[in-house]
């Protein structure tokens, strides 16, 4: 679970803020994020939150939010699976609304082109160095077919490589088969970084940031240097999970992180 985890908190934060919005289930007067177009049958481990919350409850009922738990999740996930950890401020407080249509619009498509991606992330006050720092959280877990079948059929893309994924994705049908975002997919390292170089990035927007444009120089720096992607992986962390949060009186300590209280 540590790469849906992982991605939770992403999906969270670029929406508005890490305020655990993102956790919010539908309702008959209420729609949350979770099916949104870059949500639905995508994003997963809602259980393991709520897991985490109840034995939070039991022993310290009303004091740590969801956003706060989606933190720590996400960063003892990277530990978990042998990469860096980083300091996890508390206090964030968790959101009363969601945003179907931010969901929709907010987070980067696996279509996006390295222009798109710069833009994307800094709209959120990132820099290309640390969006491209981020975008090494795909050295861990998989996606579906329907995300990458473009790039597999109509992409610059690694021959053998492309001939392996087809038959695991073929030209239509099989959207919900998985492939790995990169060959060591189980583990935090440096290699996805490494099959960019290769030509065997499995998202379009993944190959994007070594197609012979601005990324390509910090891409070969991480691919040869893994403490420097760690490094600058964990940094980017904390700046993103203080992302817009709410404290003080805004928001709620949510009791259920599916339902405001």
């Amino acid at each position: 679970m540590g790469a849906s985890l992982l991605r939770l908190h992403f999906h969270d934060c670029f929406v508005n803020g890490c305020d655990a919005s993102v956790l919010l289930d539908d309702t008959s007067n209420f729609r949350g994020e979770k099916t949104a177009g870059p949500n639905r049958n995508s994003i997963r481990g809602f259980n393991v939150i709520d897991t985490i919350k109840t034995k939070l409850e039991r022993q310290c009922p009303g004091v740590v939010s969801c956003a706060d738990i989606l933190s720590v999740a996400a960063r003892d996930s990277v530990v978990a699976l042998g990469g860096p950890s980083w300091k996890v401020l508390f206090g964030r407080r968790d959101s009363t609304r969601a945003s179907f249509s931010d969901a929709n619009s907010n987070l980067p498509s696996p279509a996006s082109s390295l222009r798109e991606l710069i833009s994307s992330l800094s709209n959120l006050g990132f820099s290309a160095k640390e969006m491209i720092a981020l975008s090494g959280s795909h050295t861990i877990g998989q996606a579906r077919c329907t995300v990458f079948r473009d790039r597999v059929y109509n992409d610059n893309i690694n021959s053998s490589f492309a001939k392996s994924l087809r038959a695991k994705c073929p030209s239509s049908g099989g959207d919900n088969n998985l492939s790995p975002l990169d060959s060591s997919a189980k583990s935090f390292d440096n290699r996805y970084f490494k099959d960019l170089i290769s030509q065997r990035g499995l998202l379009h927007s993944d190959q994007e940031l070594f197609n012979g444009g601005s990324a390509d120089k910090q891409v070969r720096t991480y691919s040869s240097n893994p403490k420097a992607f760690s490094s600058d992986f964990a940094s980017a962390m904390v700046k993103m999970s203080n992302l817009r949060p709410l404290t003080g009186s805004r928001g709620q300590v949510r009791i259920n992180c599916r339902r405001k209280n």
